[in-house]
């Protein structure tokens, strides 16, 4: 008998095994203990920016690693749909129902418009959020340490750091007598966080225009308009809106000299003059832990809403010089990042 004959004799022989019953020995085929596929889970994703924008790439990046890091490997066992709502309310609701139809085991919303579309779409869907200001105040959640619901995650920043914006900008800019501060008024955050920098306005001997985010048109005539008087500076409030259109805002300050202030460490990177604000690459992987949570059983009326725990200042020498800027020594050893 050839050897490959009796390989497959002997295996069709050890599959049927004699098991003695009453005495009597029977052939029972015995249990072929095959490894089990993992099953596959599924995580959707709605971005409030556009695909191309880099905060969004790079928050997702960190949000597939610190998941790689706990054992959910996209392609594997976990399959991420991401849809991009480029800050448009329409496309939001519309990408809102496509990933809830996909029945997702959990969804990572990003922004406040993103969160609002998809519990308008559905109740019962875990839904973990990063980059929202106030979710108790937009009815997202019911109390921080008790989210409710299905909805739980991580805060972008407390109305109080709002403050801090303008007055780091007047350290680094004492001639600063006007800012404008360019919001997205569908937003109820920009109301709150223009409020708390309104509140520090008369102390700095400092006039304020708030400047809504709407479209470019709107954003360059009004940049344009503010940048007539002399003595100015830019407040750009973190949302959406003034992602979507952050090459344009950068642009015009440079154009204009005019000095700005943002909340995110990218817009420093990219030429911006400083920013104060939370890490939100660091957000997106703990919303990663949040999801890996709710995977293993967890709910998110289990898990509280957090608060940023840090709140980074960058500086960036660069631009401060290229605007005849001379950045105090007490915000260089504040920072944590300088930027030459």
């Amino acid at each position: 008998m050839r050897r490959r004959q009796l390989i497959t004799v002997l295996g069709s022989a050890a599959a049927l095994w004699p098991l003695a019953i009453g005495g009597a020995a029977v052939l029972r085929p015995l249990a072929v203990h095959a490894q089990q596929p993992e099953p596959m889970r599924r995580i959707g994703v709605l971005m409030n920016v556009t695909a191309d924008q880099p905060q969004g790439q790079a928050g997702i990046v960190a949000f597939q690693q610190a998941l790689q890091q706990r054992g959910w490997n996209d392609g594997q066992n976990l399959r991420l749909d991401v849809r991009w709502g480029a800050n448009d309310t329409d496309r939001d609701r519309r990408y809102a129902a496509e990933l809830v139809a996909l029945a997702p085991d959990v969804i990572l919303a990003v922004g406040s418009k993103s969160v609002a579309a998809l519990q308008h779409v559905t109740r019962t869907l875990p839904i973990v959020f990063v980059q929202v200001t106030d979710p108790v105040g937009a009815g997202f959640v019911d109390t921080m340490a008790r989210p409710g619901g299905n909805t739980t995650g991580f805060m972008l920043s407390e109305y109080s750091v709002a403050g801090k914006w303008l007055e780091f900008l007047k350290q680094v800019a004492p001639g600063m007598r006007r800012a404008a501060v360019l919001r997205d008024a569908s937003n109820p955050a920009g109301n709150g966080q223009f409020a708390a920098i309104q509140a520090l306005a008369p102390p700095l001997g400092v006039e304020l225009t708030p400047i809504n985010v709407r479209d470019a048109g709107d954003i360059e005539r009004a940049i344009v308009e503010f940048a007539r008087s002399p003595n100015g500076g830019l407040i750009v409030l973190p949302s959406a809106s003034s992602t979507v259109h952050l090459d344009l805002i950068m642009t015009l300050a440079a154009r204009h000299r005019l000095p700005a202030v943002y909340g995110d460490r990218l817009m420093v990177t990219l030429g911006g003059l400083m920013s104060y604000g939370p890490d939100r690459l660091h957000a997106a992987r703990l919303a990663a832990g949040y999801v890996d949570r709710i995977l293993k059983g967890e709910k998110p009326t289990a898990l509280p809403v957090q608060a940023p725990t840090k709140i980074e200042l960058v500086v960036n020498l660069k631009t401060a010089n290229a605007l005849g800027l001379a950045v105090p020594q007490s915000i260089l050893t504040r920072a944590d990042e300088v930027i030459e």
